[in-house]
Parts: C-alpha cells; structure tokens; sequence
C-alpha cells in the first residue's frame, strides 16, 4: 500500500517520463564521469586528496561554486529571499569581491606552504595542539552540521517537489519519516560512489559538470517563473517585463524592502526589530560589517572549499580560478533570491488570485518557496533540468565534505599521531574507509541533530558566525604577520565561543552580522595584546630597504584610512538616518583597516618574530592582467547592481 502511494505520487506530480528522463540521465553522466576521470591515476595521496596538482583555473572556480552552492541556497536563501528580499545577495555579491582579496593575498601564500589541509597550515604555523584541535572541530562541523543540514534539505525539497507521501515509522524509539530517510540515503549514496573511488580528481572534474546544470538549470528556472507570470497579468510581456512589473508592484508599499539590497530599520512598520528585514540583513552592515568575517571564514580558511584551490596547477592558475568563481557568483541572485521574490508576489499579490488558484499546494513557512515554485512553474524537460540543478548542488557539496573530512582525518590526525609512516596506498586507502565512516555518522546523526527551521540559510549562518571571527583572525594574522603567536592563537580559539555567547545572550536584538564585528573587535585586540607579550620569539628576518619602505608607507595609509572611520563612525551615531542603516559597523570596518596597519608596521620595524613565523615572498601577491581586468569586472559590476536597487 505504501508502495503505490509513492508511485501515486510520482505519477501524479505534475512530472513527465521526461523529467525523470532528464534526471536519470544526470546521474548517469555524473557517475560514469566521476570514475572515468580518475582512472588510471597514480594512487599517491597528493593524487588522492589533491588531484596531483593538475586542476586547470576552469576547473577550480567550476568546483569552488558547486561545492558552495546546495540546498541551502536554493531552499534557506531562497526563503529568505521569499521574507526580506533580495538584500540576501550581498552573501553571494560581497562573497565575489572576498575571492578577489583572497586570490591576491591569502591563498598564494597558502600553496607557497605546499599544505594539504587547513589544520596542517595552524599546525606549520603555531603548535601541534592548535592544528588537532582544529582538525577534531572541523571533522564535527563537516559529519554533524554541514553533512547533515545539507542533506536534510536536499530530502525536504526533493519530498515537497515530487509530491511524496510521508511514511512514518519509529527506530529506537524516535519518530522518523523513512521517505526522509530514503531521500538521503540517495543522496549520499550518489555522492558517495565517485568521490571515494576517486577522489578529488573526481569531485573537482565532475563538479565542472554539476555547475553547468545548477547555472544552467537555475537560470533557466527563474525565466520559467517569470514567463509564467507575465502570461497571467494584463500588459505585460515577457520574462524581464514581469520582473520589471513585480518590482513596480511591490514598491507601492513604502515599508516593502524586497528589491533593496541594502535594508534599513523601520520601526513605524515592525515595531519589533525581530520582524524586521534589518534584523537578517542589516543596512550597510552586510558591505562593511560581519559579512567579511563569514566570507573570509568559510572562503578562506575552510577545507572543503580551499582544497580546491591548493589543487591548482599553480599560484596563477589559483588566482584566475577564484576569479572565474567571482563571475559565477554574481550569477547566484538570480537563480535563488529572484525565484524567492517571485514566490512572495504570487501569493500575497492581489492581481494572481486566479493564478493561485491553479496551484498545488502552497508555502507554509518560507523555505518552501523554490519547491513550490519548481512544482507549480515550471514546464516539461525544464522540470526535470531544475531539479537536477537542485540535486546537483545537493551532490556536489556532499562529494566535496565527504573528500575533506577524509583529507583531514587521514593527513592530520591518521598520518600524524597514529601511524607517521603510513605508505602513499595506505593513506589513500584510509582516506577512502574514512569517507565511508563519515557518510554512516552523518546517515546516523541527521535525524537527531537536524531541525527543520523556518529559515535554514540564516540559522546555519548565524551559528557558524559563532567561529568565524576567531577563525579569520587566527588564520589571517598568522598567514601575514610575523609576530603571531601560537599562545594568542589558542586563547582566541577559545575567547571566540566565549565573546559569541555573551553577546548573543545579552544583546538579543542586535543583529548577528553586528554582533560578529563586536566579537572580532575584541579579538583583535586580545590576539595582538598576547602576541605582543609573548617571549616565545627569534630575530626576524633581514628585510630590503625597498620591503621596508612599501609596508610603512601601506601602513600610513591604512592608518589615516582607519581613523577617518572611526571619526565618522562616531559622528554617524547622533544621525537616526545613520543609526537605521546600522553605520556602527563602520568601527569594524576601522578595527580591519587599524590591525592591518598595526601587523604591517610591525613586520616592518619589529627586529624580533615568532618562532614559527612564514616568511613571506611578496612576489607571490603579483598578479597579471588577466587577473587585474577580471578583477576590475567585477568590482563594476558589483557597483552598478548595488547603485541600481541601493
């Protein structure tokens, strides 16, 4: 009985033989893919865990977007979208200047150290007990959050989309939905078969496939939506009419924010500021506020997305990768916010009464936009294409958490403190039983962990934002000042939890992309305090007069840059104007520019450095006109778009 009212369901639900034709073969082309590219392979474990070295600048912003982009985009940010607007871009619009800064000074400096993993560069860099402390963190974070949430939407939007019944049932006690439970099984399984036999090799080559499906697919869907809408409103014409038409619309309400990128507080509206878009997406403070903490977090300093760009071929293959991935993520808004806007229209717009009524089913909570929106608009074959896209992005972030937590655990806690001497084909092998255990834990764990929350993208948002500030200041402060201690390291470590929890607790209304500035505020101040302090030191390296001379004269500018800000930060708080455009995120931005002033002149002047000090090849920040032009792209268009819908 169960067994027909699945296939009741999949028959009934709007699908066609060929949109599951469409699907199937997707997966087919991604497994027969994913083991075809990594055959003949040597087996070593830079091979294994870093793809020999060989991937092409395509191929690493390809694979960077297809492990960022899953079901939290299309479902959380989407759905959030569907509430406050498209104010949620500036994750994805400041996400691709954050590529820029990183490609230009952090992950150069990062393949010039030859790591492989993260923890290996805190280890390199500081102590042994920072690098396995960080290793265990991320191995908890990648099996019992990320594996987890990613793939626990991916089974809701999957369920809601094809209709499927529920089918309850209890083990050991707890209630589960074992149409849930298959959905993920799936899921991993897929993801699952190429990449442990492969390896990043075959993550990394078959996510230049996944990401044609997910742009692809995702583009394709929002002309869809659109095209169906101007088909139902007198007048208007066309996907970019109805566009035009839907922000005309919602304009007509003063207190509506949902095509401004930039929200301000509005209390005549929502007296409470926990109703109020502001409370997600802070005015300025997504430019200059917290965002950077996050973006320089999860981009930088995060396995599962840096390892594709330590697989680089070379620093200039990297750089021009990131770029690449810059460009793609530009594209993002379009595929998630605007679908999540267009959803908010049709069912709370007046005029698509009737179109309302020829929907299934309807959006309870917000992150059920994009399903409903696939299921109800979207014709034959273009279907099938965007759930594949959907699924993609599921898969593909899957494959890539999968591969990191083996990289992680085999290179830094297998390699280093249980079996130093492991051959290259015993490494790989372990990396590969550790992807399985990792897939069974996450299997195990995702019921019991995972919530379904009204708006999943803030919530994983906000709770990585617990780490993020320490983990930006550790890693940065340590790829580029000389004085960084591993002392320092370990007490921000801590501290980082610790500031995050008081002002979560004590400041409840505050947003958390604020509350993450004040937090790094004080960890800059603690970090530098102790390594200043430390003892632990050697003669710093000789320095050209030329070297000497560029970091005082950076460090002046950024000095005088750094109190402008704090100055005008402090003039803004008599502005209510100011204040409702949360202007006091211009003191974090002052606190970034005042510690890059501070380590600069230090490397400069200070004749003594940490033991484990990196020397630093500034040849290494050179970048070539490829790379300048792209960048300079980007910057423009980024300019324009905020101009346009400031």
């Amino acid at each position: 009985m169960e067994k027909q009212s699945i296939w009741g369901a999949l028959a009934n639900n709007g699908f066609t033989c060929w949109d599951y034709g469409v699907f199937a073969l997707y997966i087919i082309i991604l497994v027969i893919m994913g083991i075809l590219l990594s055959r003949g392979k040597k087996e070593t474990s830079k091979d294994y865990f870093l793809a020999g070295g060989s991937l092409t600048w395509w191929a690493v912003g390809a694979s960077l977007i297809a492990a960022n982009i899953s079901a939290e985009h299309f479902i959380g940010m989407s759905g959030t979208a569907y509430k406050s607007g498209i104010a949620m871009a500036a994750y994805e619009l400041m996400a691709a200047v954050t590529l820029v800064v990183l490609a230009k000074f952090i992950l150069p400096l990062m393949i010039q150290d030859k790591v492989f993993t993260i923890p290996q560069f805190l280890r390199n860099r500081y102590n042994k007990g920072t690098g396995l402390a960080f290793s265990i963190f991320w191995l908890f974070l990648y099996i019992f959050i990320q594996m987890t949430s990613v793939s626990w939407l991916g089974a809701l939007a999957t369920k809601q989309i094809l209709g499927l019944p529920s089918l309850e049932g209890s083990i050991l006690g707890m209630s589960v939905d074992y149409t849930l439970l298959g959905i993920i099984f799936f899921l991993f399984l897929i993801a699952a078969i190429y990449s442990i036999y492969g390896g990043l090799t075959s993550v990394a080559w078959t996510d230049v496939i996944q990401v044609v499906f997910l742009i692809g697919g995702g583009l394709i869907t929002t002309f869809a939506v659109l095209s169906i809408i101007a088909e139902t409103i007198p007048g208007v014409d066309g996907a970019l009419s109805a566009l035009g038409h839907i922000k005309d619309y919602l304009a007509q309400d003063a207190a509506d924010r949902h095509f401004n990128l930039v929200v301000s507080r509005n209390p005549e509206a929502f007296p409470s500021i926990l109703n109020d878009p502001y409370f997600d997406i802070p005015g300025i403070v997504v430019i200059v506020g917290g965002l950077w903490l996050t973006n320089l977090g999860y981009w930088g300093f995060n396995q599962f997305i840096i390892q594709k760009g330590l697989a680089a071929k070379s620093i200039s293959e990297a750089k021009k990768g990131l770029v690449f991935a810059a460009f793609l993520k530009i594209l993002i808004p379009f595929i998630v916010c605007i679908p999540g806007v267009c959803a908010y229209y049709v069912m709370n717009a007046p005029e698509c009464e009737a179109l309302r009524a020829t929907l299934v089913g309807s959006i309870t909570r917000s992150d059920d936009a994009y399903p409903f929106l696939i299921r109800n608009f979207t014709p034959i074959i273009i279907k099938g294409l965007s759930f594949a896209a959907l699924s993609a992005a599921v898969i593909s972030s899957l494959a890539s958490m999968i591969n990191s937590t083996s990289t992680i655990f085999t290179m830094d806690i297998y390699r280093q403190y249980i079996n130093k001497n492991a051959s290259e084909k015993r490494l790989v092998h372990i990396g590969r039983l550790t992807a399985v255990c990792a897939m069974i834990a996450a299997l195990v764990a995702v019921y019991p962990i995972v919530g379904s929350a009204d708006q999943a993208f803030l919530v994983i948002q906000e709770y990585c934002g617990f780490v993020y500030p320490g983990i930006t200041v550790i890693f940065s402060l340590g790829l580029l000042w000389k004085r960084a201690s591993g002392r320092a390291a370990v007490v921000t470590a801590i501290a980082t939890f610790v500031f995050s929890i008081v002002f979560k607790f004590t400041l409840p209304e505050v947003p958390f992309l604020l509350r993450m500035g004040y937090v790094f505020m004080c960890l800059a101040v603690l970090f530098i305090s102790i390594s200043l302090t430390d003892k632990n030191t050697r003669a710093a390296a000789p320095q050209t007069e030329s070297q000497i001379r560029a970091q005082m004269k950076w460090s002046k500018i950024l000095l005088a840059a750094s109190l402008t800000c704090y100055i005008t930060g402090c003039a803004s708080m008599f502005s209510e104007y100011c204040r409702n455009y949360g202007f006091e995120a211009i003191f974090f931005f002052a606190t970034m520019l005042l510690v890059s002033s501070i380590y600069l002149r230090s490397n400069a002047k200070d004749k003594v450095e940490d033991i484990k000090s990196m020397g630093i090849d500034l040849a290494a920040f050179r970048t070539d006109k490829y790379f300048n032009y792209g960048a300079l792209c980007i910057m423009v268009i980024i300019t324009i778009l905020y101009a346009c819908f400031w």
